[in-house]
């Protein structure tokens, strides 16, 4: 390969260029940095420098012994979602049930008249602000530190690119939320797996993972997408004091499932960590379609924050704001909610009991976790994806847990149960049992 140049710069230009024409292909080993340097004339720190400008921009990995590789540009990945030209029975969107979601059409008429907003307001209504303190975020202190996105996997990716460079290790559930998974691909993040069971995150694995030395970490505390689990105050209080050790880990809260949340809240951040952020959805008790998550954070992480939520292209919209004000404010909207969570809790206990009393060949006995929009349904020593298979050819799609594994593919499938009703259950058990 034809590397020139003399300066950081003009190195780290040509290998980019090389990049972009085809001669430098992905996954492709760059000459070693003192072979490198001998061959240019220049000192090793001036290659080395460049290699590292290369690693931040996102355009090569450090391998540390093995050398530094052009990186390999991660694919679109898996998506959430409903797949409305399929014939099959949908189990597999990880929707919120529709008939659970406020009516918007009723609230879209009570709009206040505004003059227009325009460049140079405030990136955050200050009437939402405070609804959202006393509805969303009375468990934690001023109102004025909150921060506003589109959505909780842009809230992710901003809080995680405000604050690492690509090759930095995140440590994250496994199985894993498909937002998650494709965020950290995108970035160049390394995700380090960290297994879950009913109680949340492990706490000896997550022991070694922090180890390692990573520099950030994202938990779900409740309705953990895909298992459901939600984290126990004893286990919380064990993740809290591990993560006293390592004050300087970005610790990221995904509470997304906040709105319509059953179970309780329980933090894992220790008192006074350094970079910290709380994130809260609208989107599972609202709807997708507001893609609006607020950002509850350390004074330092907000401000990065805001950085990247510059006025004038960033900012969420203000009549989505507004809208946001009118439901946030509404006591028939918060009680529907309630009422919602209630029902998904009753979702998971009734399609547990409905598998155990069929006693199902090869199935452990189920607990039902507490939240979430998804039932796991975990198939030990069975072939999961072929399962998944045979249940398409009786008219039923779900997720197959490979899709969210981190590290090694589990045998489980994903059911999404927020539309599911009494009928359609009998009938998937009954299909079930003839796959198994």
């Amino acid at each position: 390969m034809n590397i020139t140049g003399k300066s950081i710069a003009d190195i780290v230009a040509s290998i980019r260029q090389l990049v972009q024409s085809g001669q430098l292909e992905e996954g492709a080993l760059l000459p070693p940095i003192r072979e490198l340097a001998e061959q240019l004339g220049v000192n090793r720190n001036t290659v080395a420098a460049a290699y590292q400008r290369l690693v931040s921009a996102g355009l090569a990995v450090s391998q540390g012994r093995r050398g530094t590789m052009i990186r390999t540009q991660a694919e679109g990945g898996f998506q959430e979602g409903a797949m409305p030209d399929s014939p099959l029975t949908d189990l597999a969107s990880g929707n919120p049930a529709l008939h659970w979601l406020p009516d918007i059409s009723r609230y879209l008429a009570q709009l206040p008249a505004r003059t227009p907003r325009l460049y140079g307001e405030p990136l955050l209504n200050p009437e939402l602000a405070a609804l959202a303190q006393s509805r969303l975020f009375a468990d934690q202190a001023e109102a004025d530190a909150l921060v506003l996105s589109h959505g909780a996997v842009d809230a992710v990716e901003r809080l995680l690119l405000a604050h690492l460079k690509p090759g930095d290790k995140v440590i994250v559930e496994d199985p894993c939320f498909l937002g998650t998974i494709n965020t950290l691909n995108q970035a160049g993040l390394e995700a380090v797996a960290v297994s879950v069971d009913a109680e949340g995150l492990q706490t000896e694995a997550l022991a070694a993972a922090l180890a390692t030395g990573v520099q950030a970490l994202i938990c779900t505390p409740r309705g953990h997408n895909p298992t459901g689990c939600s984290l126990s105050q004893t286990r919380a209080t064990e993740i809290r004091s591990l993560l006293a050790q390592y004050p300087d880990v970005l610790l990221i809260e995904d509470d997304h499932f906040a709105t319509v949340a059953g179970s309780a809240y329980y933090s894992i951040m220790p008192a006074g960590h350094r970079h910290h952020a709380l994130v809260r959805s609208v989107s599972k008790g609202y709807g997708p379609d507001l893609r609006c998550a607020f950002i509850h954070s350390d004074a330092q992480t907000r401000e990065r924050l805001l950085l990247r939520l510059t006025p004038g292209s960033n900012w969420v919209s203000h009549l989505l704001q507004d809208l946001l004000s009118l439901l946030l404010a509404s006591d028939e909207v918060q009680q529907q909610l309630t009422q919602a969570a209630d029902y998904y809790r009753a979702q998971h206990s009734a399609l547990a009991a409905a598998l155990n009393a069929a006693e199902l060949p090869g199935l452990p006995p189920l607990s039902a976790p507490a939240d979430g929009l998804n039932f796991w349904l975990p198939l030990p020593g069975l072939d999961a994806e072929q399962i998944s298979h045979r249940l398409a050819r009786y008219g039923w799609l779900v997720r197959d847990a490979a899709v969210f594994s981190v590290r090694q593919p589990q045998s489980a499938l994903r059911i999404t149960i927020s539309e599911l009703d009494g009928e359609q259950q009998q009938k998937l058990i009954a299909d079930l049992r003839k796959c198994l």
